[in-house]
């Protein structure tokens, strides 16, 4: 098994040009039912680690070792992740694939961007 970091990001346009704040209440249902039920089928399957949603604002942090400079986090929105433990890349591409095809407005796959890296392991 090898573990991956699924990271949603969201940077409109595709299949959802607004931010969920914006969506009818029944889309924000569905959208968000559609990730519970993705968690609970990966949760059975055993490959599952984590699964969060994350706020939008975020603070960067960079520091020499004195006082750290902090400021806001500019770019891409990452607007969730998660972590998965599954057989192979060709899993944690599926998973992704479901992942960016979330419903968002009308039903409408999103078809947001997700970032997909191999955890490391230490040598």
């Amino acid at each position: 098994m090898t573990k991956y970091l699924l990271m949603q990001h969201y940077e409109g346009g595709a299949g959802c040009d607004r931010p969920m704040g914006e969506w009818a209440a029944a889309d924000v249902r569905a959208h968000i039912d559609f990730q519970l039920a993705l968690d609970a089928e990966l949760t059975a399957a055993g490959e599952l680690v984590d699964s969060q949603g994350l706020a939008y604002e975020a603070t960067r942090v960079v520091s020499d070792g004195g006082t750290p400079a902090t400021g806001p986090v500019a770019g891409r929105l990452l607007a969730g992740y998660r972590m998965i433990d599954v057989a192979d890349e060709r899993r944690a591409l599926e998973i992704a694939a479901r992942t960016s095809a979330a419903p968002g407005p009308g039903g409408v796959p999103i078809q947001q961007p997700i970032e997909v890296r191999r955890v490391m392991r230490a040598p």
